[in-house]
């Protein structure tokens, strides 16, 4: 498994809290699922928070059934990318998946707020979104860096280097 450091310009040089998230990459002939804000209108992929003594293969499924209502088989972890800011360093698991049915989703009270919905795009529309992060750096720092994890997550789990590594 690959592992992408990120270090932010705000990093106070160590890490006292540590945040894991599991991400699904799911993918359906040539669109990727993402999760988009229609309040907002940010995108992202789907996933989050791992809960204590949760597997990281169901929190990635429990999270993609909540925000997107698709119930997906889990693969192995693809990739790790590990961003550290400020006295935090936040570790974001990708997993390849599977669609293998629907369930309502289960939104949390903000995503409800900023009308989190799901979205099939193109992959090559989603890497195309996710590549402007830098034009968010003067207005909103959270979602340049999100936009900055999401685009390293898709450049190389959509790239050549990978299906190398991989035998594909």
């Amino acid at each position: 498994m690959k592992i992408i450091e990120t270090i932010g310009d705000n990093y106070f040089g160590r890490w006292e809290h540590t945040r894991t998230a599991c991400r699904g990459i799911v993918v359906r002939g040539n669109e990727l699922l993402l999760s988009y804000e229609t309040r907002t209108g940010q995108y992202m992929i789907p996933g989050g928070g791992l809960e204590a003594g949760e597997n990281e293969a169901d929190c990635c499924a429990r999270e993609v059934a909540e925000e997107t209502g698709v119930v997906a088989s889990v693969g192995e972890c693809a990739l790790e990318i590990d961003e550290y800011y400020e006295d935090c360093k936040y570790v974001s698991r990708y997993f390849p998946c599977r669609a293998v049915g629907e369930t309502k989703p289960c939104l949390t009270e903000r995503e409800v707020e900023v009308g989190m919905e799901p979205r099939w795009l193109p992959v090559e529309r989603a890497v195309e979104e996710f590549s402007h992060h830098s034009d968010y750096a003067a207005t909103d720092e959270m979602r340049r860096g999100l936009y900055l994890r999401e685009y390293k997550a898709l450049q190389y789990l959509f790239s050549e280097e990978r299906r190398e590594v991989n035998g594909e």
